[in-house]
């Protein structure tokens, strides 16, 4: 029963993906700030992180020691487009699409790195990546177009917002937490780990399956180190 659940909530992640996100009854409440743990996290297995500050519209988080399996760069208009594309390559891979034959553990979230373009109808730059699960850190498989990142310890500037994800939302919930963290310290901080780029470049955090239509939450991250 459990295994059956467990393919259930894979499928319906990856439907989650592949769905319009202008359809359907899905809210699209927008949170601010930081004030949910993302209720997925008591079902399945996400990483571990130490929360160091809680500002006004964000939080700071340490995490310590993460593994990640991700998708080689991607050039697309539309992250929304991107995201999809990127998860297909790792539904395949947790379904035993891999060197071992192995299949693995759903977790969450699914993150997209983004490095957009300079215009509006210009490719951006996307990789998206799956946590890998504890037990499969040490040794993770495989697979072809691929690859593994370690991060630890890696600092990230966070903030939450609700319904599904929009490529007409994601740009300006960016530009909310970088306003948020300006004239801070964390603000300094992120500036000196990516210099120029600060600005621009960012991660969008996906928790929830399409089955859950309430409470959706997702996350903008400004990674950097101290």
């Amino acid at each position: 029963m459990a295994a059956a659940l467990l393919n259930l909530f894979n499928v319906s992640f990856l439907l989650s993906l592949l769905s319009n996100p202008n359809s359907g009854p899905w809210p699209e409440t927008r949170l601010g700030g930081v004030d949910l743990f993302p209720a997925t996290c008591k079902r399945i297995e996400c990483p571990s992180y130490d929360v160091i500050h809680v500002g006004e519209g964000y939080e700071i988080r340490r995490y310590n020691s993460t593994v990640w399996m991700s998708t080689a760069p991607l050039q697309d208009i539309s992250l929304v487009g991107a995201t999809r594309n990127g998860f297909l390559q790792l539904f395949d891979y947790i379904q035993g699409k891999n060197s071992y034959k192995e299949e693995i553990e759903m977790t969450a979230p699914v993150i997209t790195e983004v490095s957009p373009s300079d215009g509006p109808l210009c490719e951006s730059t996307f990789v998206v990546s799956f946590y890998v699960p504890k037990v499969n850190q040490a040794d993770p498989p495989p697979a072809k177009g691929l690859h593994v990142q370690r991060w630890g310890p890696v600092y990230v500037a966070v903030r939450q917002f609700g319904g599904h994800v929009m490529d007409s939302d994601v740009g300006e919930e960016a530009a909310a937490l970088y306003a948020s963290l300006s004239g801070t310290v964390w603000s300094d901080a992120i500036e000196k780990s990516h210099g120029s780029e600060v600005s621009t470049h960012y991660t969008v955090a996906q928790y929830n399956s399409p089955f859950e239509f309430k409470n959706r939450l997702n996350e903008i991250w400004f990674t950097f180190h101290l």
